[in-house]
């Protein structure tokens, strides 16, 4: 179980990365497409680092309402990349197994923040992670080359987006 928490969190850092380079290599136009594999690397480490993120915030966060929120993502994200795990194994794809360098990187910066400073960047990352990710999956159901990966990525769109209106949320409560 552990490893499957390490391997969220090293997801949801990945996502967030992810958005960043999609952002500064394109702000006008939209993120470089995908293939299939690409789109499954980064959904996995999104889902580790949301997933890790979520159990640094049950420790770190000071807010309830954060940390409630958090436990959905650890919930979601982990149920997220099994999905991930058994579309890969079905259309011969594959799933890393923990966050790679890049998205570790990511969860560094909450390593020494408690209390309403961890609240406050968690939300902050929330919203502009999910926000990213919204974008590429919203692409990947529309152009995906797999018929399974294209209906996953439609699939998981309104999940995120809830993620992304929960962190809205954590904002305006502050």
């Amino acid at each position: 179980m552990k490893r499957v928490f390490s391997v969220f969190c090293c997801v949801a850092l990945c996502g967030s990365t992810l958005v960043a380079q999609h952002h500064h290599a394109a702000k006008t136009t939209a993120p470089a497409a995908l293939t299939d594999q690409q789109f499954i690397d980064m959904a996995a480490q999104t889902d580790m680092l949301e997933a890790h993120l979520g159990r640094m915030a049950a420790d770190q966060a000071s807010s309830q309402d954060v940390k409630d929120y958090a436990q959905m993502l650890v919930t979601d994200h982990t149920a997220d990349y099994q999905q991930l795990g058994a579309l890969a194994a079905k259309d011969n794809f594959t799933v890393p197994k923990g966050l790679d360098n890049e998205h570790y990187k990511m969860t560094v910066p909450f390593e020494k923040l408690k209390g309403a400073a961890f609240d406050a960047r968690y939300a902050r990352t929330m919203i502009e992670g999910h926000t990213k990710a919204i974008a590429v999956y919203t692409r990947e159901a529309a152009n995906a080359q797999n018929p399974d990966v294209k209906s996953y990525a439609g699939a998981t769109l309104p999940t995120l987006q809830k993620h992304l209106d929960g962190a809205k949320n954590l904002l305006k409560k502050k």
